[in-house]
C-alpha cells in the first residue's frame, strides 16, 4: 500500500518538474513571437482541452490515479522532447 502512494508521489512531483520546464520552453517561444509562437499557443490551447477530455474519459472508465498521472506525463515528456528540437 505504501509502495503505490510512493510511486504515485514520486510521479506527481516528476510531472510538476516537467511541466515547469515546457511552460519555460513556450514561455521562451511566445516572447519571441512570430509565426511559429502563434502556432504553438494554438495547438497548446487544443493540448490542453484534449489532455482534460482524456483524463475525463479515464476517470469515468474507473482508471487509477496514477494512470491519470502517468498519462498526462507522457504528454508533458512529448512536449519537451518536440521543443527542444526546434531550440
Amino acid at each position: 500500500m505504501l509502495f503505490g502512494w510512493w510511486t504515485m508521489s514520486m510521479d506527481m512531483s516528476l510531472l510538476a518538474m516537467e511541466a515547469q520546464g515546457v511552460i519555460l520552453q513556450r514561455l521562451t517561444m511566445l516572447s519571441m513571437g512570430g509565426p511559429a509562437a502563434q502556432m504553438e499557443a494554438q495547438r497548446m490551447v487544443t493540448e490542453k482541452v484534449f489532455a482534460a477530455g482524456e483524463a475525463m474519459m479515464l476517470v469515468a472508465s474507473g482508471a487509477s490515479n496514477g494512470k491519470v498521472i502517468r498519462n498526462y506525463r507522457r504528454k508533458v515528456q512529448a512536449n519537451a522532447t518536440r521543443l527542444s528540437k526546434r531550440a
